[in-house]
């Protein structure tokens, strides 16, 4: 399978890696995590980013479905903020 270098890790097929990236987000404190539209949005910016490479950010290197869900985070690019 080729490796998508624009899309998260659920359109990726990576099945495994998300489902434990869900399971972890459930078990954080509600207060950490944004409401469902913001997440959204930020998903949204993360996909048309060129730092997305198969669900993470090359800037970071974090995995942007989790990055994304925290309330108090914000866009790793420091040249280029997108949310």
């Amino acid at each position: 399978m080729q490796k998508c270098k624009k899309c998260l890790l659920l359109e990726a097929g990576e099945r495994v890696t998300y489902d434990e990236i869900v399971a972890y987000v459930k078990t954080l404190d509600k207060d950490l995590l944004c409401d469902e539209n913001t997440y959204k949005t930020r998903l949204a910016k993360c996909r048309a980013c060129d730092n997305l490479l198969s669900g993470m950010c090359v800037k970071c290197g974090c995995y942007v479905e989790v990055r994304a869900y925290l309330a108090n985070s914000d866009c790793p690019d420091a040249d280029n903020k997108r949310w």
